[in-house]
């Protein structure tokens, strides 16, 4: 499995991407494997500000459905409107276009305590 270096990631599976004073946020490709075949995105928080590890929303594959932590703290601006349509794109490429949501973020401070891809990959067992 592909984990970027260039990305922090959260124990509860999410992975941030830090582009300015916005946190690009989507679920890494161990989340969507474990997960299977994704079918439908529940995102309501558009919008909201949101505290780190507070649900953010939900994504419901083929045999189970998960809740979506922050992992950071934040605003979120945007939903991929992409996985409306190929919910599944997660599954296929989880690090680009499978992106989920762009928060504003409270303190990019945060973004340090998040794991790097080493120390996911060991979170793992990889």
């Amino acid at each position: 499995m592909n984990f970027p270096s260039n990305l922090k990631y959260a124990e509860s599976h999410e992975w941030v991407k830090v582009d300015g004073d916005v946190a690009i946020i989507g679920i890494t490709a161990y989340a969507a494997d474990q997960l299977g075949d994704i079918v439908f995105w529940d995102i309501p928080s558009v919008g909201e500000a949101l505290e780190k590890e507070e649900t953010f929303g939900s994504v419901e594959a083929v045999k189970t459905v998960s809740d979506l932590f922050m992992p950071i703290s934040g605003e979120v601006l945007e939903f991929n409107s992409e996985l409306e349509a190929n919910p599944g794109l997660v599954n296929t490429d989880p690090y680009e276009a499978g992106w989920v949501v762009k928060v504003k973020m409270n303190d990019p401070a945060e973004v340090n305590e998040l794991l790097d891809a080493d120390n996911y990959k060991k979170l793992i067992g990889e």
